[in-house]
């Protein structure tokens, strides 16, 4: 049995058992060594950390100093809130809709941070460090009788769990909303209602940039198949693969941007990665992805960056 279909059976397997999350969670560390803190994996997020921010700095008067700043999808290493912290936000509230931080794995972020700063690395991707909050950080990475709730206090982070749709938060209350392959694991419904949520919590002068993973995330565990193996399945057929641990939704590009016009949000900027054409067209399509044009179905990656400016969609976009 081909190692993507195993881990897809193990994980529609542990959908249905109580605790599902935690034994996940033991699964990967264990046995798929998914949720280790590589330095691949923390550089991929400082990358995501200074796009989102040149992305608000470039297309707002002010710079994250001071700024509230909304993050979509905590996961377990709670990286970008702190490279946020570090950059002066005052506040990052990071939401997801289970409880995945744990007290150690915080700890294990910041001494990475120390450790990528003593060989010289992190100012590549992190220029405008506050030094005071450089040694909260510190003190934070060796302080092990600190509890979560202590750590995050420290950190200016409040981690919040539940329904993203629904955040309870003020009007215009948040500056900058972001996120990093999240939107791609929640069904286009909720995250339509997800994205309406955030368009009314926004500042009228506020940014959302937003980092979307289109491939098969079978295939970043699993080399022998293409990014694209998932668009071969019809929806039944995926349905039975798929799982609620960490769901694919397979929209692609054109179906993003079509869930902004619904949602009359406009895009002042983007950017894509245009994917591997001749890799997809190996794949035999599912009949629901046959009429789509073959350049919007390879699109690989993309960052979505909005706000409430009225006209900036079509001139972008054209």
């Amino acid at each position: 049995m081909a190692k993507w279909l195993l881990k897809a059976l193990v994980q529609k397997g542990i959908s249905f058992l109580p605790y599902k999350e935690r034994i996940n969670y033991w699964f990967q560390k264990n046995v798929t060594k998914g949720v280790d803190l590589t330095d691949a994996y923390f550089e991929q997020k400082l990358q995501h950390a200074k796009d989102h921010i040149a992305y608000f700095t470039g297309d707002t008067d002010h710079g994250l100093r001071d700024s509230h700043v909304l993050e979509l999808g905590t996961g377990w290493y709670p990286i970008v809130p702190i490279a946020m912290f570090l950059n002066g936000a005052a506040q990052v509230r990071t939401l997801d809709l289970y409880d995945w931080l744990e007290a150690e794995n915080v700890r294990k972020v910041c001494r990475k941070f120390m450790e990528w700063h003593e060989k010289h690395k992190l100012t590549e991707y992190l220029s405008e460090i506050d030094h005071q909050r450089w040694a909260v950080l510190m003190q934070v990475a060796t302080d092990q009788s600190a509890d979560l709730k202590s750590i995050c206090q420290r950190l200016s982070i409040i981690s919040q769990v539940g329904d993203a749709s629904s955040t309870g938060l003020p009007a215009h209350s948040v500056d900058f909303i972001c996120s990093n392959n999240t939107f791609e694991h929640i069904p286009p419904k909720v995250l339509s209602a997800i994205i309406t949520e955030f368009s009314r919590v926004l500042k009228e002068d506020g940014i959302m940039s937003h980092f979307i993973d289109m491939t098969d995330h079978f295939a970043h565990f699993d080399s022998s198949i293409s990014i694209y193996n998932f668009l071969s399945f019809s929806p039944i057929t995926w349905s039975l693969i798929d799982n609620d641990i960490q769901p694919q939704n397979r929209l692609r590009y054109s179906d993003y941007i079509k869930l902004y016009i619904l949602n009359n949000i406009s895009i002042n900027d983007y950017k894509s990665w245009s994917g591997d054409q001749e890799a997809l067209k190996q794949i035999k399509l599912a009949e629901q992805y046959q009429n789509y044009p073959l350049d919007d179905l390879a699109i690989s990656h993309c960052y979505l960056v909005s706000t409430h400016m009225p006209d900036a969609y079509g001139n972008k976009l054209a």
